[in-house]
């Protein structure tokens, strides 16, 4: 099983530092979130590309890809009414397309809620159709760069539009892409009232990625979510892609954060090995 974390979770400490310490935790990749190198991607230049990309290589991660993809954006929307406005967030998504491979990843998860939202009048059908454009209008480029876009289903806490991963499922197939698959995640999936060992065995199919992290919004292990049928699921699915921590509580501190979620998540592996063995 193959550990990741999310580079926000280091706030504003500098990319390389947040690079080193996640390696000396033990995870081997990283996800990007592109607000922390600058909240519009088209500004990132090429140098600043190469050196992210050599600040990960050096500590020896990889860049797995990014997230929180209009995180911090202005005048883009996935789901507005507005051709204009739809049209910046598919250019926006290209441009999204290009760093991911320049930054040597290959996968993007759309989550984003802020930019998802139903606006006044919006039906959750228009919402899904908005959706399916502007999704379907970068497949192109998302199998030229040899990238795979997440779909990832929020909680209804962010609004009532992909809160489930039948939502998910729904919209992938309308855009019907091998490119476009399903990414879940633990907090959404415990809002749901089907068990999530048995949403990740249903969705085996379409699962590109998995956020681990707990419904008190800290790391895996730091409240009462158990992860153990989680990760028995993972391997009776034979899961291949990565476990990557996300966290949206950093009281405890980004170094406790970091070293106690994937603490906890090798001691439930373990656990597991001597479970196999007894």
């Amino acid at each position: 099983m193959k550990f990741a974390i999310c580079n926000e979770t280091f706030l504003d400490w500098p990319i390389a530092r947040g690079f080193d310490f996640a390696a000396k935790c033990g995870y081997a990749g990283v996800e990007i979130a592109p607000f922390t190198i600058d909240t519009d991607a088209r500004r990132i230049t090429t140098a600043t590309r190469h050196e992210v990309r050599h600040a990960a290589d050096a500590a020896g991660l990889e860049i797995l890809g990014l997230h929180w993809l209009l995180a911090k954006t202005e005048g883009l929307y996935l789901t507005s009414p507005e051709t204009a406005t739809r049209q910046r967030t598919t250019d926006y998504l290209r441009s999204l397309v290009a760093l991911c491979h320049d930054l040597g990843g290959h996968l993007m998860i759309f989550g984003s809620p802020q930019q998802r939202v139903l606006l006044p009048g919006v039906t959750n059908d228009q919402a899904m159709g908005y959706a399916t454009e502007i999704f379907t209008a970068i497949v192109p480029e998302l199998e030229a760069a040899g990238v795979t876009l997440a779909i990832e289903p929020l909680s209804p806490e962010w609004g009532p539009f992909l809160n489930t991963a039948a939502d998910g499922v729904q919209l992938i197939e309308k855009i019907g892409s091998p490119n476009v698959r399903l990414h879940l995640d633990c907090i959404a999936m415990s809002t749901e009232s089907i068990p999530i060992p048995t949403l990740l065995k249903q969705h085996r199919q379409l699962l590109a990625h998995f956020h681990a992290n707990d419904p008190n919004k800290q790391g895996p292990g730091m409240g009462s979510l158990d992860f153990h049928p989680i990760f028995a699921a993972l391997g009776e699915i034979d899961y291949r892609g990565w476990v990557s921590v996300e966290v949206f509580d950093y009281s405890p501190g980004v170094e406790r954060l970091t070293r106690e979620s994937i603490a906890y998540m090798r001691r439930v592996l373990e656990d597991m090995v001597d479970r196999t063995l007894e």
